[in-house]
């Protein structure tokens, strides 16, 4: 009886020596990861152009020849402002380039992607904004001859960049669709 009752002091004793406290060490705080449903497109008819975009998105008019595509559940939206060429072709380009290089004060870098689509009469460029700026894209459309559309990002937030890069990937492959989709009107 007496080796059983050393045995088990002899277990007892080294449970007891062997549960030391682990020291804390910080953890890193957990981010969460957004991801945001795929939704079926929606057409948005004007007199001077059509798209298709996000039915998820609420599009609404927003006064003469503009448009907000509204995302509630990212708090953000995408604005659109809609001008016929006079001659002015050169300078319309150059504002809609400048507005976006505005934003460089606060950006990382600014991306610019050109595109071109000679069947729809589609010319254009789409500027990715990375970084802690207002606005996360913009971008610009024309025909070259009668229509220019521009079109921009914004969310109701302070900017922070790796909080709402889910949401500016989401609305920039958005925008992607809706020069993809863009038909111009005679």
């Amino acid at each position: 009886m007496k080796l059983n009752s050393l045995v088990g002091f002899l277990i007892l004793f080294t449970l007891v020596l062997s549960c030391k406290e682990e020291p804390t060490i910080p953890k890193p705080k957990a981010k969460m990861r957004l991801e945001y449903p795929q939704g079926k497109l929606a057409n948005l008819e004007t007199e001077n152009f059509s798209f298709k975009y996000n039915q998820l998105a609420i599009a609404e008019l927003n006064g003469d020849k503009a448009y907000t595509i509204s995302y509630p559940e990212m708090k953000g939206a995408i604005f659109l402002s809609y001008k016929k060429i006079d001659g002015n072709l050169s300078q319309l380009i150059n504002d809609s380039k400048r507005l976006s290089y505005e934003h460089a004060a606060k950006a990382d870098n600014i991306v610019e992607q050109p595109y071109v689509n000679p069947e729809e009469k589609i010319y254009g460029a789409l500027f990715e904004v990375q970084g802690n700026a207002a606005s996360q894209s913009q971008f610009f459309v024309t025909d070259s001859t009668e229509h220019f559309l521009t079109g921009s990002v914004y969310f109701y937030i302070k900017p922070n960049y790796d909080s709402i890069l889910p949401a500016a990937s989401y609305l920039q492959n958005d925008i992607r669709g809706i020069i993809e989709t863009l038909r111009w009107k005679k």
